[in-house]
């Protein structure tokens, strides 16, 4: 494969993305306008492939932690540490876009924040995002990692910081590892349960969405709030 100083100026990632725009660009080419330089006997366009490959994907490469991307000959820790930043900047961008919606109507107004806050962990994490009545964003807290099983979740660390913001809605939020959208038994249990507690403590579960790196799942939107308590709370 020719260097990228044998290369045309219109095909080098950097004058390509000044001529034509950062969506000019394949993946291989953007990562390696991220790092810039290859290694002896391998241009950065090799180096970003290899390390895509490595990654099984351009949507591994936010999964991967430091020791993983540094497995590939010519990335080392700054560079790592500058692919992991965009990915950082990405979730921080969505983040406050999301704080900054006038009200909270519908999933989709919160799905890609939640998608790049834990939508490519690799362990399962539950979330609750806590809104007041007019549904604006008070906070948002990851509560519990690792499987989320109904007898670990406890409904009172959910609701005691609800009550501590004056919160009067949340929206339950888990992510699937394994990129399923699909809630299992164990996710429809622990919603109805979650409602249950909700109502004694005044706090309506307006949803509970399941992300992926790529997707969402929404019981409102599929009605399955009604399904996990049919005398159902409030919701979009």
């Amino acid at each position: 494969m020719s260097k990228i100083a044998e290369l045309p100026e219109n095909e080098k990632p950097r004058d390509k993305a000044l001529r034509f725009g950062m969506r000019s660009l394949s993946n291989r080419e953007l990562v390696a306008l991220l790092l810039r330089t290859g290694v002896r006997g391998k241009s950065v366009l090799e180096t970003a492939e290899a390390l895509i490959l490595e990654a099984g994907g351009i949507g591994g490469l936010a999964r991967m932690d430091l020791q993983e991307m540094m497995k590939t000959e010519g990335i080392g820790p700054v560079k790592a540490l500058q692919i992991q930043a965009c990915f950082e900047l990405a979730r921080r961008s969505a983040m406050i876009q999301v704080h900054n919606e006038t009200v909270i109507d519908s999933p989709e107004k919160i799905a890609e924040w939640l998608k790049a806050e834990i939508g490519a962990s690799m362990q399962e994490q539950f979330m609750a995002v806590y809104l007041d009545t007019g549904h604006h964003i008070i906070a948002s807290r990851t509560l519990f990692v690792g499987t989320i099983d109904t007898s670990l979740v406890y409904p009172r660390e959910i609701f005691r910081y609800a009550l501590l913001c004056s919160s009067t809605d949340i929206m339950l939020v888990h992510n699937h590892p394994g990129g399923s959208l699909q809630p299992s038994m164990n996710d429809i249990d622990l919603t109805g349960r979650l409602i249950k507690a909700g109502r004694l403590m005044g706090v309506h579960v307006l949803d509970h969405i399941i992300v992926t790196q790529t997707g969402f799942f929404s019981f409102a939107r599929e009605q399955l709030i009604e399904e996990c308590f049919p005398d159902k709370d409030k919701q979009w």
